[in-house]
């Protein structure tokens, strides 16, 4: 076995059931390879499945809540490889790994069907949990198979298959296609659009013709505002201004008796310059510095009143431009900055409305040239696809083969769909009008060859119950190698399976859990044989409040004899049942040791 193998297989490591269902609490130790999970019906096998679903992030219903219970509660504890993309998902979650390194997710829902997640015992929202069961977790039901019958499913299948060979153009395709679209949505709005919209430029231009014609600058009509202000108020703040000159520097005329505050500092100055005391002496440089403020205080002053002068002609001037930029604030913004955005914006709008012939030129001759570049990257999806399809084909047909389908064949016809008349989205590859959707210009379908010479039909109509769970088996085998998830979950996947097919399924079941970790709910022996870790759900007895409770246990050898006897014959012991259950052990141990032994290639 390979170390990559060994890694993945021991993914899901436990999980512990509490109040879901018929089960008021039950643990499952999962172990590595092929778990099987069996018990009768209405015991709650669902139940497993169901609280996969919910640490999966999938939905929450309050139905599920077991009646009397508090809440519900689902526990996983993982095993996570270090590096891989789910750790990362952990690490960015913010969540903390236990001592051993085990990861532990959890999910509550409570009567009224309100719920929420848990990471390494971090509340999380419950999309990350979604998130990091897309690393870990396949869950593959009925549901399932109802779901590969639609056409964008089967495409989805062929592109997981394909890898990296579809998924690098059908990424460009998707940018171009986006580009291309929002083009050609520009040139019908114009060419339909032109009259209004020519209406609509023409506003624009009359608008920026009027604010360039008055060409405001930012924030001028707060400056003008200070201005005008000042110029009508010269008289008062001369006025002022003088005053406060006249007690800084004293009288211009140098009355004695009206010194100033200069005068009176330079008059302490001398007398303490002169005093033979050292503590007033040690006073004067501070009024020497008082001095020097006061000096500059009086030029500023004086320069004030040499530059304050009323002037009627700037006033008038100042106001008329007040007037001229009211007239733009009205009509465009409620400030001069606003009427500047404004016009920014007109212009941006004015260049995307062009509908000249010129401009309408240019934008079809743009349009032509992304559907050029988008087709070759539609041919170049279709050629991958094809390829893949090929492939993808011959794989799951071999795997029926070792379904006991032997003569049944599969197919994978990628066919392009063609544009419908007035088709938005036509474009033409290959001298081909075709519908350009998101994921490319292809149709894609599975279909079944039930034997040779049959004719080929779409897997819904060709395949019976049984065969259509034979074929989605196949496909998740080969799909598995393509992108593998650590855990693979099936429930039911052997609906309408029987006798040679069933042993078939569970002799699969168990290669597959070579690679991965296989947890299977079934109601076949066949297929629990091959099981490496088996698990009973048991009902017990109706409690008396007529509510029916269940439980998980592990079954060693001897309980597993018993099993596979009550699920054989219906009974819970018959020495027939017993022995064919002996012998079917018996055939899965064999079987399984030769196919290990062979590295696993045995169909």
């Amino acid at each position: 076995m390979s170390s990559r193998g060994a890694r993945v297989r021991a993914v899901l490591a436990e999980m512990r059931i509490q109040g879901l269902g018929v089960i008021d609490e039950a643990t499952l130790e999962l172990g590595p390879g092929f778990t099987v999970v069996t018990g009768e019906t209405g015991a709650g096998k669902t139940m497993v499945v169901t609280g996969l679903h919910l640490l999966g992030g999938g939905r929450a219903e309050a139905s599920r809540v077991r009646t009397g219970a508090r809440r519900a509660v689902v526990e996983g504890r993982f095993a996570l490889p270090e590096g891989s993309p789910a750790a990362g998902i952990v690490a960015e979650a913010g969540a903390e790994p236990d001592d051993d390194g085990s990861l532990l997710a959890a999910r509550t829902v409570n009567p009224e069907g309100r719920s929420r997640a848990y990471l390494g015992g971090r509340s999380v929202p419950v999309s990350v949990l979604a998130e990091l069961s897309e690393q870990l977790l396949a869950v593959h039901g009925q549901n399932d198979q109802l779901r590969l019958l639609r056409p964008a499913e089967q495409r989805a299948v062929l592109d997981r298959f394909a890898g990296a060979a579809v998924a690098g153009p059908l990424a460009e395709y998707r940018r171009i296609r986006e580009e291309w679209q929002r083009v050609a949505a520009e040139l019908t709005e114009r060419a339909e659009r032109s009259r209004e919209l020519a209406r609509e430029a023409d506003l624009l231009r009359h608008g920026l013709a009027e604010i360039d014609a008055v060409a405001p600058q930012p924030g001028e009509d707060g400056d003008l505002v200070a201005e005008a202000k000042r110029l009508a108020d010269a008289d008062q703040l001369r006025e002022a201004a003088a005053a406060a000159q006249y007690a800084v520097s004293g009288s211009p005329e140098g009355d004695p008796d009206a010194p100033g505050a200069l005068g009176a500092v330079g008059e302490a100055r001398r007398r303490l310059s002169a005093s033979e005391d050292q503590a007033l002496r040690a006073l004067e440089p501070r009024l020497a510095e008082a001095a020097a403020l006061l000096a500059d205080v009086g030029a500023e002053l004086s320069g004030y009143l040499d530059r304050l002068d009323a002037d009627p002609a700037r006033l008038e001037q100042v106001l008329a431009r007040q007037a001229e930029l009211k007239q733009l604030t009205r009509k465009y913004a409620a400030d001069v900055d606003g009427v500047l955005a404004w016009a920014e914006q007109a212009r941006q709008r004015l260049s995307g409305l062009d509908t000249s012939e010129e401009a309408l030129a240019e934008l079809a001759r743009r349009r032509d040239e992304l559907a050029t570049e988008l087709a070759g990257h539609a041919e170049r999806v279709t050629v991958e696809r094809r390829a893949a399809a090929d492939a993808l084909a011959k794989a799951v047909t071999e795997e029926l083969a070792g379904l006991a389908m032997p003569q049944a064949s599969v197919q994978v016809v990628v066919e392009s769909r063609a544009a419908e008349p007035g088709d938005a989205a036509a474009l033409t590859v290959g001298g081909r009008d075709l519908h350009a959707g998101p994921d490319g210009v292809d149709d894609v379908e599975l279909r079944l060859v039930a034997h040779p010479g049959a004719p080929a039909l779409p897997v819904h109509k060709g395949a019976s119950g049984g065969e259509l769970s034979r074929v989605m088996l196949a496909l998740e085998v080969v799909l598995s190698h393509a992108d593998p998830v650590p855990t693979l979950v099936f429930d039911e996947v052997d609906a309408g399976v029987g006798g040679r097919a069933a042993v078939e399924v569970g002799r699969r079941l168990a290669r597959l859990a070579r690679s991965h970790q296989v947890i299977v709910v079934t109601h076949l022996a066949q297929v629990a044989a091959f099981a490496d870790h088996h698990l009973v759900v048991d009902k017990s007895a109706t409690e008396s409040g007529g509510v029916t409770r269940s439980g998980v246990r592990r079954l060693d050898d001897s309980e597993r004899v018993v099993e596979l006897a009550r699920m054989l014959a219906g009974l819970d012991f018959t020495y027939s049942g017993r022995a064919h259950a002996e012998e079917l052990l018996a055939t899965a141990e064999a079987d399984k040791r030769e196919f290990h032994g062979a590295g696993g290639d045995r169909r």
